[in-house]
């Protein structure tokens, strides 16, 4: 149950006044809620946080004001200036003070409601930005005018919040104010050392400086309230993490120690020696499967690293004990290509490798189905088909998952749970490198080996750019290149044309390429059915075609040595780890390859830098390298927000410093476990508030569990 205390923060919005079905309705659109919640509570309106603030503390007398500027003013009413009937001319009020007179000018105001707004004679407080029309001193709807004895009720620093039709700003304000009141003193659950080297606020005033600030660094990323709620939100993120891996180290698993006879006759059959990399990942590996605690390790190697025969060695450690393995791809056309790739491997080892995909049906499936849970398949290969409930294998011991960011985390657990003992050990890859602070903030469950050496032999790529208005020379030069026996990738953004787009799309694209080469050219994209994409991809592979045009559905697993040029059309459309990862297509053979980055003719200043950095002499096609230059380009919002596919939400720790916080916080978070793993201690207890306010679920399960 969560804590008492923190009842108010998670009300619904509909208990603050003024929010009714129709408001309530404009807060869903204007606020970021996380997944699940679909009616906002307290806490997600204070996470609202202002992106600016409105400074109306200069009170300069009339003679003193600056024009062009938003100021508050103490002045008396002198006069009103009523429009004749009908006109369109606006309703004036004359004010002064000792020094001065200001006009304040109303259009289309109700001339009675100003009135007794502004009755003559009497004093006010007026607010807003004050210009000069003639030689006349003005101000064109005050935003504020209140009497002398409610002055305080004038916001002098105003928050500035991001808004939706509807919603105007003070009915925002208005329901922020009585949020800020429902913020309960909680207990500290950061050490007071920490908090005073920085100066920093307790978390009560840290969010409630948001959105009452006092001064204009109170609503700063940078700034001392801003940067406390960051770290709040980054320390729960990693212990939420340490929480999660400390139960997954804690569950038994599947000792695996194999003989290695049937790695050593991979080895053989292998044409190049393993890379270092390569040994200290299976090294690594090998470890894991011997200890008592279940294997849950996360091998990230750049394009053509080496990960598959990686996967396959740590598969032959399970089969050599007499056990099974699977290997999970997100994809049918990838999981084929991992079938035939491995095939020679596994025929070479004596190994029995089978496929299962949702295309495998009747006959075939029962039979695939039966051989499996005789223990007469040593290897399956397969989608999401691996983990359906009628597919029971014999003895699952290890569980290879690739692309795993593809694959939600109930989906691993559903292929996990198919092992005996408390289920198979796991070994997670992914073909895209992971910069530093994603590892941190999305993986810090994992244990992690990383490829970062490629094969003895491979050729750089070599990557050019060049605008879309050099496309005949470039078709020229494809059409060369093709007579004399190369392979070519073609990839396109879009399916087909919207009419609007500027776009090309794949099927135009193919449709023009075959006028040039008549029978080589080959279309794949997502919208196809598996079967006529596994014909094209077949029909290329065996050079049949000669080019090969393609949406990103080709971005990883596919493998045809003999083709060693990528064309990317509109590379400025890409991330650039997907072009990094698309380059990697090409470049299998012994062959020079060649990437040709297709680009419109005006190119952005983020666009410009990324097409460099896959050009760097030095570093152009080290995939880690690459990661990093993306994690700058994209700008912190991008990785620690819900931009980037698959990364948690964060509210409030995208700020300056966000790296050195997160580093901090994990440090921290490890020391809190190492020290009371349980969370029972006094600041143990108060972090378990910390985990409730930032809605930690499964971390705070595991410890209520305990």
């Amino acid at each position: 149950m969560r804590p008492e205390g923190l009842a108010p923060l998670f009300s619904s919005a509909e208990t603050l006044t003024g929010v009714g079905p129709r408001v309530l309705q404009f807060l869903q659109k204007a606020i970021a809620l996380p997944p699940g919640i679909t009616d906002p509570r307290v806490i997600d309106l204070l996470w609202h946080a202002p992106h600016s603030v409105i400074d109306r503390r200069a009170e300069p007398a009339l003679d003193e004001a600056l024009p062009g500027t938003i100021a508050t003013f103490a002045v008396r009413v002198t006069k009103h200036s009523g429009a004749p009937r009908n006109s369109k001319a606006p309703f004036r009020v004359t004010c002064e003070d000792e020094t001065g007179t200001l006009t304040l000018v109303f259009f289309h105001g109700d001339p009675r409601f100003i009135s007794r707004q502004l009755p003559i004679g009497e004093t006010r407080y007026v607010s807003g930005r004050v210009d000069l029309y003639g030689n006349s001193l003005q101000m064109t709807h005050p935003d504020y005018i209140v009497e002398p004895d409610k002055r305080d009720t004038l916001p002098l620093l105003e928050p500035v919040y991001g808004l939706t039709a509807g919603l105007s700003p003070k009915v925002l304000q208005k329901i922020m104010r009585q949020t800020v009141e429902r913020i309960p003193a909680l207990p500290e659950w950061q050490e007071a050392t920490w908090l005073g080297e920085r100066a920093w606020p307790t978390f009560s005033d840290a969010l409630r400086s948001l959105h009452v600030p006092t001064d204009t660094d109170d609503v700063s990323p940078g700034g001392p309230g801003w940067q406390r709620l960051a770290y709040d939100e980054l320390l729960a993120s990693q212990l939420a993490l340490a929480l999660i891996r400390q139960s997954h180290k804690a569950q038994r698993g599947r000792q695996v120690t194999g003989d290695g006879r049937l790695r050593e006759r991979i080895l053989a059959a292998l044409p190049f020696p393993l890379t270092g990399a390569q040994k200290r990942s299976l090294t690594e590996i090998e470890a894991d499967l011997a200890s008592a605690s279940r294997m849950l390790r996360l091998l990230q190697g750049d394009v053509g690293s080496g990960k598959t025969v990686v996967a396959m060695m740590a598969m032959a450690m399970a089969v050599e004990t007499g056990a099974q393995a699977a290997l999970m791809a997100p994809t049918e056309v990838l999981a084929r290509q991992h079938a035939v790739s491995l095939s020679d491997l596994a025929e070479a080892t004596g190994m029995r490798l089978a496929l299962l995909t949702g295309r495998e049906k009747g006959k075939p499936r029962r039979e695939i189905l039966e051989r499996l849970e005789a223990g007469d398949i040593d290897i399956l290969i397969g989608t999401h088909a691996l983990f359906q409930p009628d597919v029971a294998y014999r003895d699952l011991a290890i569980a290879v998952i690739d692309e795993q960011h593809r694959f939600g985390v109930h989906q691993r657990l559903a292929l996990q749970a198919k092992g005996h003992d408390g289920g198979a050990n796991v070994l997670a890859m992914t073909a895209t490198p992971i910069p530093r602070t994603l590892l941190m903030t999305h993986y810090g469950d994992l244990d992690v080996s990383k490829l970062d050496e490629k094969p003895p032999g491979r050729k750089p790529i070599k990557t050019t750019a060049l605008p879309v208005s050099k496309i005949e020379k470039l078709l020229d030069r494809v059409r060369v290149n093709v007579t004399d026996g190369a392979q070519v990738y073609w990839v396109c953004p879009l399916i087909e044309s919207t009419g609007t787009s500027e776009l090309a799309a794949a099927e135009e694209r193919a449709a023009h390429l075959g006028k040039l080469l008549p029978g080589k050219v080959g279309l794949v994209h997502g919208a196809m059915s598996g079967r006529d994409k596994d014909a094209v991809m077949a029909a290329f592979s065996a050079g049949d075609l000669r080019v090969l045009v393609a949406t990103t559905v080709i971005e990883v697993g596919v493998n045809v040595p003999n083709a060693t040029i990528m064309v990317i059309e509109h590379a400025e459309r890409f991330g650039l780890a997907q072009l990094h990862q698309l380059r990697g297509r090409v470049g299998r053979g012994d062959r020079q390859s060649y990437c040709m980055l297709l680009h419109s003719d005006r190119l952005t200043e983020t666009a410009e830098k990324r097409i460099a950095a896959l050009q760097d002499a030095k570093r152009g096609d080290d995939g880690f390298w690459l990661s990093e230059q993306d994690l700058v380009l994209r700008g912190g919002g991008e990785i620690l927000g819900s931009r980037q596919s698959g990364v948690p939400v964060y509210r409030v720790a995208e700020v300056p410093g966000a790296q050195d916080l997160l580093e901090a916080a994990r440090d921290d978070a490890r020391l809190i476990l190492e020290r009371d793993p349980g969370l029972q201690s006094e600041r143990g207890t108060a972090l378990r508030h910390l985990l409730y306010v930032f809605e930690c679920d499964e971390a705070v399960r595991l410890f209520r569990a305990a």
